[in-house]
């Protein structure tokens, strides 16, 4: 196994941490960008509102994008442990 394999292997496995991260992240940004603006608004600075809407937010979608997830993080396993004998020999 080659620097390069090594390096072909690391760059699929942040691919897939981005595909995976990224609904959960860019929805609690949106939906903290939105409390934020309501909170400038009207002036209201309680930290826990901001918290119990991200949570559910990030609930939600964990809930929506789930099997989704699932088969993405099985889908880069099941290809990296195929072609472990490639790899070694």
């Amino acid at each position: 196994m080659d620097a390069d394999t090594v390096i072909n292997i690391g760059q699929q496995a942040l691919e897939v941490i981005t595909l995976l991260s990224a609904p959960i992240l860019l929805s609690a940004l949106a939906i903290g960008l939105l409390i934020a603006m309501f909170q400038a608004a009207t002036q209201i600075n309680e930290m826990t509102l901001s918290f119990v809407p991200k949570l559910m937010v990030v609930v939600l979608v964990l809930m929506m994008t789930g099997p989704w997830l699932l088969r993405v993080i099985t889908g880069y396993t099941e290809q990296l442990i195929k072609s472990i004998p490639s790899l070694i020999g």
